[in-house]
This record gives C-alpha cells, structure tokens and sequence, in this order.
C-alpha cells in the first residue's frame, strides 16, 4: 500500500509539474530545452562506417553496416589525454569530453584542434595507436584566420602571414583610416561574402580583398560608458550616395610580390564568387556593376592581373545576385559548377573554363540550398534541396553526365543528411513539426532505413506546449501559394475570444515557416500564446527559399506585395469567431519593424498595438549594397523612395506603435527611429520609444530578456481586457 501510494503521489506530482515558460526562458529556452542530440557525426575514408560520440561525450563510437549499425567504441577520452600529454609538453589545455569537431584524415587517423593558453595545436591522432601528432601549432589570439600550407591573419585591417618555418610576414602596412586588407566584411557581406583571403591550391600565393573606404561617409554611433559620451564613427554608403571601391590582390609568399587583378572600371562595382583555378595561374571573379543587373564572370592571370576573358556574362530587369565561389569537379580541372537563379530557381550549371554551358544540372522547381560534394570517383554531385513550396529539405544526388537527379531522403521534414564515400548509404539527421530530432541510415539502393536514434520531446511533462498548426493562402496574384503558422493559446477554446499577436519579418533571405521542429516558431511566440494569445507568422512575397519570381515581385517598390500577401492572413484571422479582432498587435524587427509601421500607418485600422524594432522608416537612409539591390537609387527611383518612406506618413499612425531601437546600431542607423519620433511630434501623435544604449542591430544577452519583457507587456497593457 505504501508503494502504491507513492506511485500515486509521484503521478500527481508530475502530472501538476507542467507549467508555462518563464521570461527568462524566451532567450534561453532554445539551450535549455535543445533536444538531445547526436555530436560528431562523421563517415570514415573510404569504408560503409560512421562515428560518433556517445552520450557520455568520453567515447567515439563506430558503426557499420556489415554488423548492423551497432556501436563499438574505438576511441576514449582517457586515451587521448595520455597521448597529448607526450607531444603538448610547455603549454596548459583542457579536454572535457573527446573532441566533436574532428575529421578523418584516413581509416586510422583522425584530425581536429585544441585550444592551449599560450598556442592552438591542430593534432593527428592514430586510433589504433593510441598515438598523436602535433601537426601545427598557431598562437592563440590569432583572428580571422585562412590555413593552408602557411596562415594568415588579420591584425586590425592588415594581413600578416606565419609560414610553416615560424616566419611572420606582414603582408600589408597600411596605416590610413579606411583602407582594409583581408575582411570579409567587404562589400558589407553581400553576394554570399563570407571570407576576405583565398589561398592558391599550391599554397604559395595568397588573394585577398583591398577596400578602400576613405571616400565613403563617416557616421556617427554615440558611446554612452564614459563620463562624457564620445563618438564611434562607422563608415556608412547610404543609398545613392558614394560607395567603396575595391580590389583584388595576390601576394607571392616565395617572392614577396604583389599583383593587382585588373578588373577594371568603374571602381564601384562588386567583385564576387572569387575562385582560384586548380592550376594556380587563374584567378575567377564575378564583377557585378553597382546597379547589380549585370554580371561578368571574368578569368585573371594570378601572375600578371590581367585580365584574360569573360566566361558567360548573366542579366536582369531587376537584379542579378551571386552567393556562391565556383566548384571545380575533383576529376575534371577544366569543368566546374555554377549556382544561378536565372531560369526561375537557384540550381547547379556545368561549364567548362572557357565559358561553354554543358548541362544544367537543375530538377523541377527544386532550390539548391546547400552542396554537399561529390562521390568518391567524381560522377555525381549531392546537395540539400528546398521542396514542398518552400517548407522541406531534402537530399539529392545528380548525375553530372545525364543530370539524372534522385531524392535520396523521404520523410517529410528539414533534413542535412551526408552520403558514405561510396555512395552505397545516406546518413539522415532531420525534425519536422512534431520530431524534435532522429537520425537514420538509408539504404540507397533499396531504399531501407534504419532507425539510430530518436530523440524524446523535451518539453514532456515539464512545459505546457500550445498547439501549432500550418496554414496556406493564396496571394493577391491569385496563384502564388503562401505559408503560415498559427499558434494556438494554451487549453484553446473555440467558443472564446483571443487577442492576437502577429510576429512577421517579410524581406528576403529569410523564412519564418519550415517543416522543422514546432515549425520554426520561436520561444516568444510560445510564450506569448501560452499567455492567451493567438500567434501568427506568414511568409509574404519576398521573403526566401521560394523562387527568383516570388522575390523580385519586390523590385523598386520594397512593402507593397508584402504588405499585400499579409493582409490575406490578416482577412483570414479576422474572419475566425474565436480571433478578438478588436485587439490585434504586431511585431517585427528590421524588416519586420518597417513591415510593422508600414501596417501601422498605411493600413492603419487592423491593429490596436505594434512593437517595432530596429525599423527601417526610409529607404534612402539605408545603406548601397542591400538597399540599391531593391529600390536602385533614390535618384533613379524617386517615386518609390516617396511611396514606401514613413517619415511622410506618420500622421496617419493610429494605435499604440512602441519603437525599439539599439544606440549603436550599425546597419539600421538610429536616424531612422528619430526621424520618425520627429515627425510624430510635429503631427501630434503620440508615439513610445525605447532605446537600448549599449546594443547594436539586436539586443542580446541579458538584455533581451529586458526586451521581451518589455514587449509583453506592453501588448499586455493595450490588447487584454
């Protein structure tokens, strides 16, 4: 009886235990309730066998196909300690747990990096040994670092080299404010921008970025953390205003020689898709004119700089927009791929280096999202693939002679899967809305899987979850499917009234709504509806993962088509006889705070509160390179500039409209909230503001909690009865 009444009061314990999130947990939530995972993940050299670590993160496990998958330790963490502490002898490290972020060098070697207090090592460990190898050691501190044979660095906006021997050599000198060497903070990362320095095959020659931003205006950020505030100056190419010119350089680590690519007039222009050629004599550059619909893909001669021919050039109404470097094929030094939206989706083109298209590689409406390589003897390529209007990833595998395509992963989800070196298995990590995660294996021949592992939903018996539910709508073109998401109140009731919140972002290279776990929602988003709310995200015309025609309906004219597909969604909510439609808010940040003001203003008798952070109120305050991709110049676009500006609209704000916005922001400059308040002042609406005096575009840390806090609340105030 005393166990049966145990049982009894543990079950009633636990089942009461559920509660809602906390505050705090809106910005640590995603950590603290992360389902479990699996670390480390990688297929051997050549061989049906994967590794990882177990859940003890002490051991890395090996599995097979020949004995089913089963597990069986081949390395431990005891081990590993014993081997380094025989090669790393000067020099204090921690290791915790064996190492996740290794790679298999060869069936027996696998490699991966630790972290000392005076240097870095890059190590080679044998697993059958039991032995290891010091095969680099960098001091630690290093910044912005692209390995090869040698290193090089960034020391503030210069390069500096360590080569294998422990010369350093400075690359660049340069001392004047604004001229920056190295950063893949060119071109303010547009156009897939994520490196500034690219080594040569061989090692032997480095290239890398030139800005020059002397000419390009200096914009004031206040600094608040001294006595007297001082000034931070950020230098800012608004729209149709000067802009940065930049170069391509190669330095000779064997001569010391520098060569300047000739790319030509004029100097404000995009130098993208930056590819050396496999045989160390070419260099490739997409050149992309300010106006960004125009593109050049160009061939250097690394040795001289000039310039040797165009390979194809590609062209557009409204723009042209690059993301990725070149993917020579491993067997074939003279073919490459190319990733280009220009026939509607962004897909793989064969070609050769003298320019010649030699197949399209692309499948039905399938977007290439991210390549994964090829096979082991180089006849297809595999890559991660958007499907289902926008809502799942799959993998594909292409055959580079027939542009035969197969999917490889079937059930429904968001999916990053790899394939065994030869190709005989897919190894499949993917959530949808209602699995947190699973790993399986797939057969691809036969297309069995086996399970490996299925993580729990962490949220059982601890956290009330509201329900969340997809929706599709049709645009007002009358033939453009759009998704959304609603999240539900916590006990729902049909025969009640909710209010809502709205949490929408809208411009480009974003997407809100995915097949994955909870649908993409955020913790916010939770926790506003388990406070009674009804949560609802679409994603608009414009935003990404949908199609070249789906974004550019944008072009020259950005919030119109957006706001249009929103208010489909919003007649929808309205129409439902449990939606309060007399109190409805909305919340977005950076685009999704112009969306916000841009309905608060323009259609202004949908909702009784928004909150808008980080907002853009006026295009031309924007910076070039995104802004001018949308809108072109004020100058060539004036009327649209005046259409989607709401400095000239804020007498029409109705509601309760709370602007956040970070003092130090960098990208949407203050001048843009301010502007705004002006305006309202001078039309006598009255308006909130908040500002965050130490953040920059988003407010982090700690302080975000302040924030959605702060948010809460505010539709707390203005929306609950």
């Amino acid at each position: 009886m005393k166990k049966l009444l145990l049982f009894f009061l543990l079950s009633s314990s636990t089942a009461y235990a559920q509660r809602n999130f906390i505050i705090d947990e809106t910005v640590f939530g995603p950590s603290k309730f992360a389902p479990k995972t699996i670390f480390g993940m990688q297929w051997t050299k050549n061989t049906d066998q994967f590794t990882h670590l177990d859940a003890t993160y002490q051991n890395l496990v090996s599995r097979n196909a020949k004995d089913k998958w089963s597990e069986n330790v081949i390395a431990n963490t005891k081990d590993l300690k014993s081997a380094l502490e025989k090669v790393i002898i000067d020099d204090k490290y921690s290791l915790k747990s064996f190492p996740y972020n290794y790679e298999w060098l060869d069936e027996d070697n696998i490699k991966f990096q630790i972290a000392g207090e005076k240097n870095r090592f890059d190590i080679s460990y044998n697993i059958k040994a039991k032995s290891a190898k010091i095969l680099k050691t960098l001091p630690s501190g290093l910044e912005n670092t692209e390995e090869s044979t040698h290193t090089a660095y960034l020391i503030g906006n210069n390069i500096e080299i360590l080569t294998t021997a422990g010369e350093k050599i400075q690359v660049t000198k340069d001392t004047v404010d604004g001229i920056v060497n190295g950063s893949s903070n060119t071109h303010r990362q547009e156009f897939g921008i994520h490196k500034g320095m690219w080594w040569s095959p061989n090692g032997k020659n480095l290239l890398y970025y030139r800005k020059d931003e002397t000419m390009v205006t200096k914009y004031p950020l206040p600094q608040w953390d001294t006595r007297i505030a001082t000034i931070k100056n950020t230098r800012y190419p608004m729209a149709g205003m000067k802009s940065e010119e930049v170069t391509l350089i190669v330095f000779n680590t064997e001569t010391k020689s520098y060569t300047t690519l000739k790319t030509a007039e004029p100097k404000e222009q995009y130098l993208t898709s930056v590819t050396w050629d496999p045989s160390n004599e070419f260099v490739y550059a997409g050149v992309l004119n300010r106006g960004q619909d125009h593109l050049k893909l160009n061939q250097y001669n690394a040795h001289t700089g000039d310039f040797v021919k165009t390979l194809f050039e590609e062209k557009s109404k409204t723009w042209v927009e690059p993301q990725h470097e070149l993917t020579f094929l491993p067997n074939n030094t003279t073919q490459f791929l190319y990733q280009t939206d220009k026939e509607g989706y962004n897909q793989l083109y064969l070609y050769n280096t003298n320019g010649k298209l030699i197949k399209h590689l692309g499948y039905n409406d399938i977007i290439v999202e991210d390549f994964k390589g090829f096979n082991s003897n180089g006849t297809k390529a595999y890559y991660v693939g958007v499907t289902n209007k926008g809502l799942e990833r799959h993998l594909y595998a292409v055959e580079l002679k027939s542009g035969k395509t197969t999917q490889l992963t079937k059930t429904n989800g968001v999916h990053n899967a790899t394939i065994s070196p030869n190709g005989n298995y897919t190894l499949d990590q993917f959530s949808n809305l209602t699995t947190p995660y699973k790993v399986q294996i797939i057969n691809n021949k036969d297309g069995q899987t086996k399970s490996i592992f299925e993580a729990s939903n962490p949220f059982e018996g601890q956290i009330n979850m509201p329900k969340i539910e997809f929706k599709e709508f049709i645009s007002p073109d009358s033939k453009t499917p759009l998704n959304a998401r609603i999240t539900y109140p916590i006990n729902f009731d049909s025969s009640k009234k909710y209010p809502v919140m709205v949490y929408l972002y809208g411009g480009s290279h974003a997407q809100m709504i995915t097949d994955r776990w909870l649908g993409g929602v955020g913790y916010f988003d939770l926790y506003m509806a388990q406070n009674g709310y009804i949560v609802f995200t679409l994603d608009n015309r414009g935003s990404d993962a949908r199609g070249r025609d789906f974004t550019r309906v944008t072009h020259r004219q950005l919030g119109e088509a957006e706001i249009a597909d929103q208010l489909v969604g919003f007649d929808y909510l309205k129409s439902l006889p449990y939606v309060d439609k007399e109190n409805m808010g909305i919340f977005g940040w950076s685009y999704g705070g112009f969306m916000t003001t841009s309905l608060m203003t323009k259609h202004n008798s949908t909702f009784k509160a928004g909150v808008a952070g980080g907002p853009v109120m006026d295009w031309k305050y924007y910076e070039v390179m995104y802004g001018e991709r949308y809108m072109d110049t004020p100058q060539e676009n004036p009327e649209g500039y005046k259409k989607t500006s709401l400095l000239d609209k804020a007498d029409r704000l109705k509601g309760n409209l709370l602007i956040i916005h970070g003092a130090q922001d960098p990208v949407v400059v203050q001048q843009h909230s301010m502007d705004f308040v002006e305006q309202c002042i001078k039309n006598g609406i009255q308006v909130d503001y908040f500002l965050y005096p130490t953040h920059e575009h988003n407010v982090r840390g700690k302080d975000r909690i302040h924030m959605y806090d702060k948010i809460a609340k505010y539709f707390d105030i203005h929306l609950k009865k």
